[in-house]
């Protein structure tokens, strides 16, 4: 069994925010989700978050998680923190402690770090430059005997660097009982969770110290600067796992994943594309520049050109999209459908083969195989109150600046003449038209533009 508190209360006075520091996103997810996500794969069978600065925000944003929420008011330290929660955990399993502003420690680290069950195990880091952390003081033979911070540090202990990443772990009935004991005599008045190490020490435990795999797992975030360096740092990560995946990017520091995207075998991707939410990409798709897809499944094979947005929508094979393509939700394009410059497709089948190629809106609609679309053709869906959906069956030719006025069914084979407005369903395999007479006026002028006084 496992609890795990995760501390969330800080203000974050660098942010320059009225929001509160942990629902800053770092690729498009709030940090404290970031942590809570990674906590729900450790199973632990109790979770509390600890909330402060920002009201009610916090537990708002969390709500869909499965954990007991407490406010800590006034902030008198990590320590103090922790101790708001203790009522909510349970004796007989170890806690872990995380916090809400360091959002990208992985699941692998925090298991080597909980290996060790009935001891206190710190999560530490060696760095080139120490400077702001509290420093791992160690003895003669290599023992942890306390954490000393910064602003308390001896010259000396300045010069370690080891550091305290604060992410630790205990059993849980030691942790009440050193956590009852803890004083603020300190430059800052604050109760330390860090103080915590030497009353194990003192008991004659051997504290536990493990190490991530990278330090980035550790970084947290108190300003803006802080957030965009390591949403810069994340980002190169996930264009790494793609390279190394065989995906052809043409150029890693141009790429954003704000979800996860998953590619098969020579997909290519241009510069400054954005992938939020779950994307799945098939083999041999090609992305083209500044292109967002977000919540969607491309199928193998498929071109999208530039500047396109895709949203919650299945792309089937060998289908060209854009560039300027507009996908919404619910959209289902089939196998070689075309979807060209200036399109928009929402709530819409499209079967294999058909084409809508120019500045056309396609809107709560049914559409067959081998259809084409002329430019400037509207599905017009709306009547002021209610949807309403347009059929159009096999083997269609839409002609140009065409309105469909759902509902209606445009038979199959049906060809609609340019300039039409069609109210009524069609039939099949006939030219259908809706024009007015044309007239030519003679002696009309046009007008001409009145010259300032």
């Amino acid at each position: 069994m496992l609890n795990i508190v995760i501390l969330a209360a800080g203000k974050g006075t660098r942010m320059h925010s009225d929001k509160p520091k942990v629902l800053h996103a770092l690729a498009g997810v709030p940090l404290v989700q970031r942590v809570m996500d990674t906590a729900v794969e450790l199973e632990p069978s109790r979770t509390c978050i600890v909330y402060g600065h920002g009201g009610e925000a916090v537990p708002e944003a969390l709500v869909s998680y499965a954990a007991s929420f407490v406010l800590q008011e006034p902030q008198l330290g990590t320590g103090h923190a922790v101790q708001q929660a203790l009522p909510h955990l349970s004796d007989n399993s170890n806690t872990l402690v995380l916090y809400g502003d360091v959002p990208l420690i992985q699941t692998s680290t925090l298991k080597q770090l909980l290996l060790a069950k009935d001891t206190l195990s710190l999560l530490t880091l060696r760095m080139d430059n120490p400077t702001g952390y509290g420093r791992i003081v160690r003895n003669n033979l290599g023992k942890v005997t306390s954490i000393v911070e910064e602003k308390d540090a001896t010259p000396e202990q300045r010069a370690i660097c080891e550091v305290n990443t604060g992410i630790l772990s205990a059993p849980t009935h030691l942790l009440r009982k050193w956590l009852a004991k803890l004083g603020n005599n300190n430059v800052q008045g604050e109760y330390y969770l860090t103080d915590i190490v030497e009353m194990a020490v003192a008991e004659g435990l051997e504290v536990s110290t493990s190490q991530p795999a990278n330090s980035w797992e550790v970084m947290g975030i108190n300003s803006k600067v802080q957030l965009a360096e390591l949403e810069r740092i994340w980002q190169n990560e996930q264009a790494l796992r793609l390279l190394q995946q065989g995906v052809t990017l043409a150029d890693p520091a141009r790429l954003d994943i704000r979800g996860k995207l998953v590619c098969g075998r020579d997909v290519e991707i241009d510069v400054s594309c954005i992938f939020e939410g779950e994307v799945h990409l098939g083999s041999k798709v090609k992305v083209g520049a500044y292109t967002i897809i977000r919540n969607s499944k491309i199928d193998a094979g498929t071109h999208i050109a530039p500047y396109s947005h895709i949203d919650t929508a299945s792309i089937g094979d060998n289908c060209k999209i854009g560039p300027y393509a507009r996908i919404r939700p619910g959209t289902h394009l089939h196998k070689d459908v075309h979807v060209g410059n200036f399109v928009e497709i929402k709530n819409s089948e499209i079967k294999a083969g058909s084409k809508a190629n120019h500045l056309s809106y396609i809107g709560d609609s049914t559409v067959g195989s081998r259809v084409n679309v002329g430019a400037g053709t509207i599905t017009c869906n709306y009547d002021g109150v209610n949807k309403h959906r347009t059929v159009i069956e096999d083997d269609v030719f839409i002609g140009s600046d065409t309105q469909l006025i759902a509902p209606v069914t445009v038979k199959r084979g049906s060809t609609i003449g340019a300039g039409s407005t069609i109210t009524r369903d069609t039939t099949e395999n006939a030219l259908t038209l809706s024009r007015s007479k044309q007239l030519t006026v003679a002696g009309w002028q046009r007008p001409v533009k009145k010259k300032k006084e």
